[in-house]
């Protein structure tokens, strides 16, 4: 057989547990063996199996299989949360995936719970939703900016984590991916969106404000990371420096998710051969 080119599974290559934010290298590649080239090689073949085993989960909830992916994309301005929902959602059909992006509450929203706007967007049966951003906002952005009160954000954690778990229980896979680029990476990224016009738009002035707040930011990730990853719903730490390298990444979280519902096709509902006469006739 030939070798594979991760040293080891990459649940374990990235998952949280003893991850210390402060001292991430973001420009690292943990559990991969090979370089660039062969990454985005490999990334192709992958973004094929995703698509195979997204069709399945796909057709089985057409056929009233309650069970769902959930992947939660979550990390600071230019990290690269918009690649992975191009370059690696973009692989599998549409019509199988549930998006949403969780920007400042609305004025609706901001009458309700915080996990109300995000309950509404959970995936239903055969989908696989994904969180540009999330329920996480309202302990680091809220945290960071002081938003609410310590003793209203301190309990959120547990919230949650109750929260995810009911989720879980009702059979969504939860795939939580923390993003994270260096200050330098993202200076670059943030310069290159000012150097060219088709990028304006992505191009936010408070994104330069948010840099000046990285330790407090980092302080508020490390907590997120140690009181809310779980069994049901795990952190997976994704160095973001070299794009193809978390583009590849959350690609491979997802196969193992779903290979892990080891799905098949849903049986036909009809007589097979009859409807071969009946067409046959038509």
């Amino acid at each position: 057989m030939p070798k594979s080119p991760w040293s080891v599974p990459v649940t374990e290559a990235l998952h949280a547990s003893g991850v210390r934010v402060a001292d991430l290298d973001t420009n690292a590649t943990p559990g991969f063996r090979g370089d660039k080239k062969a990454g985005e090689l490999l990334l192709e073949q992958r973004r094929t199996v995703l698509s195979g085993l997204q069709e399945k989960l796909y057709a089985n909830g057409r056929s009233g299989d309650p069970r769902s992916i959930l992947l939660v994309l979550q990390g600071m301005d230019t990290a690269g949360k918009g690649g992975i929902v191009r370059h690696v959602i973009g692989s599998v059909d549409p019509q199988g995936v549930d998006h949403a992006s969780f920007g400042v509450p609305t004025e609706q929203e901001r009458r309700h719970n915080y996990l109300w706007r995000i309950r509404k967007q959970l995936p239903r049966g055969g989908q696989i939703g994904v969180f540009d951003r999330s329920h996480y906002e309202d302990v680091l952005v809220v945290r960071v900016h002081e938003l609410v009160p310590q003793d209203v954000w301190g309990k959120r954690y547990d919230e949650i984590n109750r929260f995810e778990r009911t989720a879980a229980d009702a059979g969504t896979t939860i795939i939580k991916v923390a993003m994270f680029v260096s200050l330098d990476e993202q200076r670059k990224r943030l310069t290159q969106r000012l150097d060219r016009p088709d990028k304006y738009w992505k191009f936010d002035p408070a994104d330069i404000g948010e840099r000046a707040h990285w330790p407090d930011y980092q302080k508020a990730y490390q907590d997120v990371l140690d009181r809310t990853c779980t069994d049901y719903a795990p952190w997976y730490v994704v160095p973001s420096d070299r794009k193809w390298y978390s583009r590849l990444a959350v690609t491979e979280l997802l196969i193992d998710a779903l290979e892990a519902l080891d799905l098949d096709w849903p049986p036909a509902h009809f007589d097979i051969e009859e409807q071969r006469r009946r067409l046959a006739a038509s």
